[in-house]
C-alpha cells in the first residue's frame, strides 16, 4: 500500500479523458459469414468456482469451452448485478446509462434505475445488421414494461424482467414473462432449467433461418437463496466436510499450476470475518450450504452443455461465438455463516428445498473468490474479477486452451459484438462507447500482457477504484484510497 496525495486530481482528469473517448464506426463485414453470438452469464459466481479456473465444482461444459477457446485471467465486471448488465448491454459505464446503483429511481439521471435513451443495446445495434436478437433469463435493467427487452431491440424474451430471488416460484412484484406478457410459472419449474429450456428453444427456432442470431442467457444461478434439485445436491454430499480453509488452499494450488494466477502473489489471508474451520461449531450445516451452492453451479453448467448441444444439432456451433462470465464476485451477504430468512422461507425447512431461504455466507464466499479479497458490491479484486471464457471454433481456432492475461472489462463486450457482426454504432444518437473490441486480443493479433495503459473506473455504493496499467487505486466506502501494483 502506498500514499497517493494527488489522486483526486488524477481521477478527475482520468474520468474526463475516458468520457471523451469514442470508437470509430465498425465497418460492415462482407468477406466472411457473420457468426452467431451467445453470451452466457452467471449471477454471484465466484472467480474460482469453475473447474477451468481452479474450482472443485464439476463444470465440464464450461471447461470444454475453455479447452476450445481462451480464458481471460484479468477480466472485470462492475461488482453488482444491475450495473454489470447495463455495461454489458451498452458498452458504457452503468452511471452513463442510468443504472449507477440498482433499479430504484433515486432522482438523478445516473441513478434512475433503467436504461436511458442515450445508449444503444447490443440488440439494438445488431438487429439492423440482420441479426435475430433473443434473451432468456434475468433482465434487471428496467422493471416496468416500457423498459423490458422487446422495447430495447430484442425480438424474443423469456425470463424475469426484475431481479431473481427464488428458483421454484416468483417473489411478490416479480413476474415470469414471455415476449411482453406475464405467464404462469409451470409446476415443478426450476429457474435454471426454465431459462435453459427457452434458450434451447430459441436456437431450434432459428435452425432453418438464414439470419445470424444473438442470444443472451443471464442466469440467476448461483445467487442466493440456496435451492437446487436433490439429485444435484447429492453429487456433492460430504465434499465440503474439509471446510473452507482446505478448499481455498486447494483452489489456489490448482490456479498456480494452471497459470491462472502467479505463485509470487500468494494467497490472500483468510477474511477477518471468517472463522478458522477447526473452530466452526456447526460444520455439518455449513458444509451442507456449500453443497447446495455447488449444485446450483453444477445445474448452470448443465445448462451450458444443453446450449452447446443445441448449437451442434442445429449445425451452428462452428460459427458461433460463445462467451461465459459472471456478473460479480461471490456474495458475502448474510455475514459469517449466511442468513436464514424467515420472511421468505421456513427456517426449519430442509436446506436446499423450495421452502428454505438461506445464503452461503462470507466464509464460503471467501473461498469462492480465491485468491482475492472482498466480495460482491465491493471493488477490490474479489468483487469485480470474473472468469471470461471465449470460444469460436471457426474464427479462433488458433487459440485452444490458451490463457489471456490482457486486461478487459465488461464494457468491452458490446464493441466486440459489433466487430464480430459487422454492425454499426450510431454515435450521433448514443453516447460514444467506452469499451473496445476484444477480437484482436482473442485472436492473438494484439499481443498478450498487462502493459495496457488505458484507464478503467468503478463506483458502487461509495466503493470506488481506478486501474491504469499495473496500478490500481481502490477504496471502500468512506475509507482512504489504497494504491496497489497489480
Amino acid at each position: 500500500m502506498f500514499s497517493f496525495p494527488n489522486c483526486a486530481n488524477w481521477i478527475s482528469g482520468t474520468l474526463h479523458v475516458i468520457c471523451a473517448v469514442a470508437l470509430p464506426l465498425v465497418e460492415v463485414v462482407s468477406a466472411r459469414e457473420r457468426p452467431n453470438i451467445v453470451i452466457i452469464m452467471a449471477d454471484d459466481m465466484g472467480y474460482s468456482d469453475a473447474g477451468c479456473y481452479g474450482g472443485e465444482i464439476e463444470t465440464p461444459n464450461i471447461d470444454r469451452l475453455a479447452a476450445e477457446g481462451v480464458r481471460f485471467t484479468q477480466f472485470y465486471n462492475t461488482g453488482r448485478c444491475c450495473p454489470t448488465r447495463a455495461s454489458l448491454l451498452t458498452g458504457l459505464y452503468s452511471h452513463q446509462v442510468g443504472i449507477g446503483h440498482m433499479t430504484g429511481d433515486k432522482g438523478l439521471p445516473s441513478y434512475q434505475g433503467y436504461l436511458n435513451d442515450r445508449c444503444m443495446t447490443i440488440a439494438e445495434a445488431l438487429k439492423p445488421a440482420g441479426y435475430t436478437t433473443m434473451i432468456s433469463g434475468k433482465w434487471h435493467v428496467g422493471s416496468a414494461p416500457e423498459y423490458w427487452p422487446l422495447r430495447r431491440g430484442f425480438d424474443k424474451f423469456y425470463g424475469i424482467p426484475q431481479g431473481g430471488g427464488h428458483y421454484y416460484k416468483n417473489l411478490p412484484g416479480r413476474q415470469l414473462v414471455l415476449g411482453d406478457r406475464e405467464i404462469p410459472i409451470p409446476e415443478d419449474w426450476y429457474a435454471t432449467e426454465g431459462f435453459t429450456d427457452h434458450a434451447v428453444k430459441f436456437i431450434e427456432e432459428e435452425r432453418r433461418s438464414n439470419r445470424p442470431f444473438f442470444l443472451y442467457v443471464p442466469y440467476t444461478a448461483p445467487h442466493w437463496p440456496l435451492q437446487a434439485r436433490k439429485k444435484d445436491i447429492a453429487k456433492y454430499h460430504g465434499r465440503y466436510d474439509q471446510g473452507w480453509d482446505a478448499v481455498r488452499d486447494g483452489r489456489y494450488q490448482r490456479m498456480v499450476e494452471r497459470g491462472v494466477v502467479r505463485s509470487e502473489w500468494g494467497l490472500s489471508q483468510r477474511d477477518s470475518g471468517s472463522l478458522v474451520w477447526e473452530s466452526e461449531a456447526q460444520k455439518a450445516m455449513m458444509s451442507q450450504r456449500m453443497e447446495v451452492y455447488a449444485a446450483q453451479v453444477d445445474a448452470l453448467d448443465q445448462g451450458v452443455g444443453r446450449i452447446l448441444s443445441a448449437l451442434e444439432h442445429s449445425g451452428r456451433r462452428e460459427n458461433t461465438v460463445v462467451m461465459f462470465l459472471s456478473d460479480n464476485g461471490c456474495s458475502a451477504e448474510g455475514g459469517q455463516k449466511g442468513f436464514n430468512n424467515p420472511q421468505r422461507g421456513d427456517v426449519n425447512a430442509e436446506l436446499g428445498t423450495r421452502d428454505s431461504y438461506v445464503s452461503a455466507g462470507l466464509s464460503w464466499a471467501n473461498a469462492c473468490n480465491t485468491p482475492y479479497r472482498k466480495y460482491k458490491m465491493q471493488v477490490h479484486e474479489g468483487g469485480i474479477s470474473t472468469p471470461l471464457v471465449v470460444s469460436w471454433p471457426k474464427g479462433f481456432s488458433n487459440r485452444r486452451g490458451d490463457l489471456e492475461h490482457s486486461v478487459g472489462h465488461v464494457i468491452d463486450l458490446m464493441p466486440t459484438c459489433l466487430e464480430l457482426a459487422g454492425a454499426r454504432y450510431d454515435q450521433a444518437k448514443a453516447i460514444p462507447l467506452e469499451g473496445r473490441s476484444l477480437v484482436s486480443v482473442v485472436t492473438g493479433k494484439a499481443g498478450a500482457g498487462t502493459n495496457d495503459e488505458r484507464v478503467l473506473c468503478w463506483e458502487h455504493e461509495g466503493n470506488r477504484a481506478v486501474r491504469r496499467g499495473k496500478w490500481k487505486l481502490v477504496a471502500s466506502n468512506k475509507d482512504r484510497w489504497e494504491l496497489y501494483d497489480l
